[in-house]
């Protein structure tokens, strides 16, 4: 599978099979993450990994109630370990380092075979609370992982390119 057949795949999966994600599977997730780029290579992320049933349960409670979450068989709580240094144009590091570090799971996932769902909707405190996870850590995304229930493929309803890029100045065509 290339790139770009991977990218074209990828869908959010809320309907997962039972059957476990192998742990060779997640160490490969994990050192796709690990090698994201990160401003400054700063590496902030930091990855737990919950297989727990009854974990997966009550972090579906701290997702806002989403249920399938719970139903996934592996869960990556996505965290920084971050000093919440800002580039020059004012964002903060850590929330694109992560994101990068995410999407190189995701894309990874669908190479071999597995479905991802991110999932921004949640009670951070709860999460920590849950996980024991330090006050200065952020928590910024949870992504479920796991082989997708079904094998449908939803096309992917987008913006054509003539909706959201210009050339050169914004509101050039």
């Amino acid at each position: 599978m290339t790139v770009g057949e991977a990218i074209k795949t990828r869908r959010s999966v809320r309907n997962y099979s039972q059957k476990p994600v192998e742990l060779e599977k997640i160490q490969e997730l994990l050192q796709a993450a690990q090698l994201a780029p990160s401003a400054g290579n700063r590496q902030e992320w930091r990855f737990i990994i919950v297989q727990d049933v009854e974990t997966r349960k009550k972090l579906s409670d701290a997702a806002c109630g989403q249920g399938f979450v719970a139903t996934a068989p592996c869960i990556i709580v996505c965290c920084a370990d971050t000093d919440f240094h800002k580039m020059r144009s004012g964002q903060l590091c850590y929330t694109i380092d992560v994101a990068i570090a995410i999407d190189h799971i995701t894309l990874r996932a669908v190479e071999l075979g597995l479905g991802t769902c991110w999932i921004g909707a949640f009670y951070e405190d709860e999460v920590k609370r849950l996980l024991s996870i330090p006050d200065p850590i952020k928590v910024v995304e949870l992504l479920t992982v796991g082989y997708p229930a079904d094998k449908e493929t939803v096309s992917k309803s987008r913006l054509s390119l003539e909706e959201i890029v210009y050339y050169e100045a914004w509101g050039k065509k």
